[in-house]
């Protein structure tokens, strides 16, 4: 009796191979073991540093994107066709001008050209903004962005045609091209891309010494 109610009555007990195999088994970032949680976490904080820097980029493209737009809308309707504005005697006018060129008056014989480069850029761009973890990277692209964005609007809706559109221009200093604020914005960020390169400073965060 004694024997059979060993037998009967005693139940099996799981012993620590299986705890250890449940554990060791489970995907990473479920928090079934300290190890994984933590790798779940980072993996976590770093999709939210990248997609904040993200939206850093296309705040500040829509930002640049937006002054460059209104500002060529006030000055079709206020300006063209008017006698320049002094800013700051003659050292600065408003001169409100069609350019079918480049940044500055550049290459007016490439406008088709120049349109299909400042596309490219903007795929460029977006396809770039996939590894981005560094915030002054993000300014700077997103500079880029809003004054390529700027000027390509030009190119596709002003006249004479889709591709072939004239930018409008008005800040005229004194011995120098006119420009526009897109221009600007490709300018700074551009200076800013060259700062960050002098510095070792990737998109991606990583920081490298030549």
């Amino acid at each position: 009796m004694a024997e059979a109610e060993r037998i009967i009555g005693t139940p099996d007990t799981p012993d620590d191979g299986g705890e250890h195999t449940a554990a060791a088994e489970a995907p990473a970032g479920t928090g079934v073991s300290g190890e994984a949680g933590a790798g779940g976490q980072g993996v976590t904080a770093g999709r939210t540093g990248r997609g904040r820097r993200i939206a850093v980029l296309f705040a500040v493209a829509a930002f640049a994107y937006a002054l460059d737009l209104v500002s060529k809308m006030l000055v079709v309707s206020r300006l063209e066709g008017h006698a320049p504005i002094q800013v700051v005697g003659d050292l600065l006018e408003l001169h409100a001008i069609r350019n079918p060129g480049a940044a500055f008056g550049f290459g007016a014989a490439f406008t088709v050209i120049f349109t299909l480069i400042a596309a490219a850029v903007i795929v460029v761009i977006i396809r770039l903004a996939r590894k981005l973890y560094s915030f002054p990277w993000a300014v700077a692209l997103g500079l880029l962005l809003g004054g390529a964005l700027g000027n390509l609007t030009d190119r596709i809706f002003r006249s004479p045609g889709v591709f072939e559109g004239e930018v409008v221009d008005f800040i005229a200093p004194k011995g120098f091209a006119v420009f526009n604020l897109a221009d600007s914005a490709i300018v700074c960020g551009g200076i800013l891309i060259v700062l960050l390169s002098f510095r070792g400073l990737d998109p991606d965060g990583t920081v490298h010494k030549d």
